[in-house]
């Protein structure tokens, strides 16, 4: 085991990590000794991903799984008491629990569809960073928020994610700043597309989001989209000692996209 991963005793709550990028990124912790906590609003997928976390855990702990929507401010809270209450500390948080909408200005349920996405994108961060400073603050633990190169570019019928991104991004530099004197590192993670279920969510269908992830993996400068593992990756490094002199950046993790003509 590498020292850039090892990250025995250490106590990880990852959001949105009942599939996608959180699943594999709490794989990966759990991986490297990590106690995780996992959290998502569907107790079978969490049920799944606890099992793949205690198989290759080096002492086979097994993952707390805590059902919660962290667009409910008290599923926050429920979130950070039972993660002390179970291991009396916390050592990373990453926010990476999203959600995406698309939407024109002109749509007649444009406020309400705001609401759902600063709710999830940004609320539950401001919510769950605030609630997790004092335990941070002991371990000189760190925060990785999970953005998207849709804070950084925009995006057509996208302008509400893109929004909760940018300001996602700014929070994470801003808090970097405050927290900094308190021993605790911020930073932000900007992925492109990766090959997940999130564009079944906002709504093509399995064949149409198949064939969306082909047709870009020829316009990536490195010639496919991205993998949850990648991100995972990265989200490791960050919170890792190796990233002890990192904080308030945007790590972009993007196949190049970002400056390439797609």
């Amino acid at each position: 085991m590498s020292t850039s991963k090892n990250f025995a005793d250490k106590v990880v709550l990852i959001t949105g990590s009942s599939g996608g990028i959180g699943a594999v990124t709490a794989v990966e912790f759990a991986r490297y000794g990590a106690q995780v906590v996992i959290t998502g609003r569907n107790a079978d997928n969490l049920s799944e991903v606890a099992k793949q976390c205690a198989a290759v855990s080096p002492k086979g702990l097994k993952p707390l799984e805590v059902l919660a929507d962290v667009s409910k401010d008290v599923d926050c809270k429920r979130l950070i008491d039972s993660t002390i209450s179970a291991f009396k500390r916390l050592d990373i948080l990453v926010n990476n629990a999203g959600k995406g909408v698309f939407s024109s200005i002109t749509d007649p349920s444009v406020l309400d569809k705001y609401g759902e996405v600063m709710d999830t994108n940004l609320r539950s961060v401001v919510y769950l960073t605030h609630l997790s400073v004092e335990h941070l603050e002991k371990t000189k633990g760190n925060i990785i928020n999970i953005s998207s190169v849709a804070g950084l570019k925009p995006f057509g019928r996208a302008f509400l994610y893109c929004m909760s991104k940018c300001a996602l991004d700014m929070f994470t530099k801003c808090l970097a700043l405050e927290l900094g004197p308190k021993g605790i590192r911020v930073n932000v993670i900007n992925p492109a597309a990766v090959r997940t279920n999130f564009l079944q969510v906002v709504g093509l269908t399995k064949e149409q989001s198949e064939a969306r992830y082909s047709e870009m993996d020829g316009k990536y400068p490195v010639g496919r989209v991205g993998e949850s593992i990648d991100i995972a990756n990265a989200i490791l490094f960050l919170a890792s000692d190796e990233a002890s002199f990192v904080t308030g950046i945007n790590f972009v993790s993007d196949g190049g996209a970002l400056n390439a003509p797609l």
